[in-house]
């Protein structure tokens, strides 16, 4: 892995020259503006399953995408063949594109006075020295450690291990080249457990831009197995409403349904729950979210955004109230705002943990229910309305009782997220979004199992 690593940075300007080069031909056709970003990925990917190899994958990408720009019509090509006749055509089908399209008043480049200067290391790039063979006996050490958690882990669903780096230049007209390049490494396992009633499946994973960041094969498999285990004995609880605990790995998608609610192709197409919500409160009091782009090693850490603006740390939510939207710059111009440098995303998105553990949060829940899992896709992103199949543990008198599936929890996210009681210190951050646990009070609990 490490070889094919090195390599991506030897080709660095041999990237950039190729960006550049892009750039004039696009500017020899007509085009008034563009945009080039190339990739070049390299990875080792391997899943074992009862000890024995089920896939073992080295890949090597690249790609090359260019948008150019007539005036304010705009065309866009790609393609993974960098030969010069492929390259060519590209651009030339582009331009074509762009001359038979309708005039966007929003449509062009980021503004020049907003591009990345002299942007941050941010130490993203860690290498992974690792073989297939070793890569292979981690992932069965990984699956061993599960199996051996409990008897009643009968069956597994694999252990896979994976290293990866990339590297992407990123070029427009206004004279703008930016390189990012970063690693992503992981370890997971997911195992079966069966107790003459029934049987339950749960995993767990670790990721990191470098290895020594990972947890041990051995953590993750015995923290799968655990989780599976726990889960047996599942049994049916009563309809109604009740607080509700969203662990970490499940509270950053409703953070995730914000971010939704407030980017700006929700908000020009007017699809939003949270229209014309700024300087509003959308959270409780001293509720804050905020973006720290520039943290280093970080996994959602940028200098630049896919536009090539220049990233800053600034608030989302502060004291519950909501500062801002998510904005690349034609959504900005759609509505007559900035761009916020969120070209691609948020970045290192982050919920402010409180003082609270997981255990003193079921405490302070009383009675309700402790989610973990969650499945199905039932948001209404224009109403708010909120309804999803979920699987965790009921608890009474701050104590768990027993594990629950097969139920739906419903509200609205509007109301959710002002009804939010506490944020854990237990952060989950094998993401882009940073979040602890999530105490919310009043949601619709329905069982299918009754």
């Amino acid at each position: 892995m490490s070889d094919g690593a090195d390599s991506l940075l030897s080709r660095r300007e041999q990237l950039t020259d190729l960006v550049e080069h892009v750039l004039a031909q696009a500017k020899a056709k007509g085009a008034t503006a563009a945009e080039v970003s190339a990739g070049l990925s390299t990875g080792l990917s391997v899943t074992v399953r009862m000890g024995e190899v089920e896939t073992l994958e080295h890949h090597r990408d690249r790609g090359l995408g260019i948008t150019v720009y007539f005036g304010q019509r705009k065309g866009n090509a790609s393609t993974s063949d960098f030969a010069p006749a492929s390259i060519q055509e590209s651009v030339e089908a582009a331009c074509s594109i762009a001359r038979h399209t309708e005039p966007d008043p929003a449509a062009g480049l980021a503004d020049a006075d907003r591009m990345a200067v002299d942007p941050p290391e941010l130490d993203l790039y860690h290498p992974w020295d690792l073989s297939a063979e070793q890569a292979v006996e981690l992932a069965r050490d990984s699956e061993r450690a599960a199996l051996e958690v409990d008897s009643r882990i009968t069956n597994s669903e694999g252990a896979s291990v994976h290293a990866g780096a990339g590297l992407s230049v990123y070029g427009n007209s206004h004279g703008f080249v930016g390189v990012k390049q970063g690693t992503r490494h992981s370890i997971g396992c997911s195992v079966i457990a069966s107790d003459g009633q029934g049987m339950q499946r749960d995993h767990w994973y670790s990721v990191a831009r470098h290895a020594d960041a990972l947890d041990t094969p051995e953590a993750v498999g015995q923290l799968a197995g655990s989780r599976a285990v726990r889960r047996l004995g599942c049994r049916p609880i009563r309809t109604g409403q009740f607080r509700v605990l969203y662990a970490p790995e499940v509270a950053r998608g409703l953070i995730g349904h914000f971010v939704s609610a407030v980017s700006g192709g929700s908000l020009y197409r007017r699809a939003s729950f949270l229209l014309d919500q700024k300087g509003q409160p959308v959270f409780p009091a001293g509720f804050r979210i905020d973006e720290q782009p520039h943290l280093h090693g970080a996994l959602g850490s940028a200098a630049f955004d896919g536009e090539g603006v220049a990233t800053a740390p600034r608030d989302l939510i502060s004291d519950g109230v909501l500062q801002g939207y998510v904005l690349d710059s034609y959504s900005a111009r759609r509505l007559n705002m900035e761009t916020t440098g969120n070209a691609g995303g948020v970045h290192n998105l982050v919920v402010e943990p409180g003082t609270q553990d997981q255990t003193s949060l079921l405490q302070s829940m009383g009675t309700g229910l402790w989610v973990t899992e969650l499945m199905g896709q039932g948001i209404n992103m224009v109403t708010g309305d909120y309804s999803r199949g979920a699987a965790g543990y009921w608890v009474e008198n701050g104590e768990v009782v027993h594990p629950v599936e097969e139920i739906t929890v419903a509200g609205n996210l509007r109301d959710m997220f002002r009804q939010i009681l506490a944020v854990g210190n237990d952060v989950d951050l094998r993401g882009n979004i940073r979040c602890g646990s999530l105490l919310v009070d009043g949601l619709t609990i329905a069982s299918g199992t009754q």
